[in-house]
């Protein structure tokens, strides 16, 4: 039998401009207890390049980036039942309320990490669709992933860096 997981409260305030949406936490991250645990991951490296921020080494440094710069960050599953950490492995997953993020922030503009979190939003939340950007997945198991493209898009909200 299948575990079921939960999966982790959004982090935003009353100044997230950007929401990013991934599809679920990792096995890595679940372990860690916050988004994007796996080191290998782009995303922390990403955005700390992105803000010319150090790389944060704490949950709350984390925290600290994301929210001193207006980003807004959540999963589009708030639990599932995985084996290991693919998005294909997803089975029986429960969708988030999106308006518990995009009704209390001044949300610009969503990316959504990956496919998954794409459709998912598409399906559930096609009312987002014309604020919102399909990026390629920070996962190390994107070989398609190109910097670039995020700080393109993080660039149209913040301006060019």
């Amino acid at each position: 039998m299948t575990e079921r997981y939960a999966g982790f409260a959004p982090v935003f305030d009353e100044n997230s401009r950007v929401l990013i949406l991934g599809s679920f936490p990792s096995v890595k991250s679940r372990a860690e207890g916050f988004y994007y645990g796996n080191p290998q991951n782009r995303f922390w490296r990403m955005l700390s390049a992105f803000f010319g921020e150090e790389l944060p080494a704490t949950i709350e440094g984390k925290r600290s980036l994301l929210l001193g710069h207006g980003v807004a960050l959540w999963d589009m599953i708030d639990s599932c039942e995985i084996v290991g950490s693919a998005d294909d492995k997803i089975k029986g997953e429960h969708v988030v309320d999106l308006a518990m993020v995009l009704g209390h922030a001044p949300i610009e503009r969503v990316l959504c990490n990956g496919s998954k979190a794409y459709a998912l939003l598409a399906e559930r939340a096609p009312e987002a669709l014309p604020m919102t950007k399909k990026m390629p997945s920070t996962s190390p198991a994107n070989p398609r992933y190109r910097a670039e493209v995020w700080h393109t898009a993080l660039g149209e909200i913040f301006g060019g860096r």
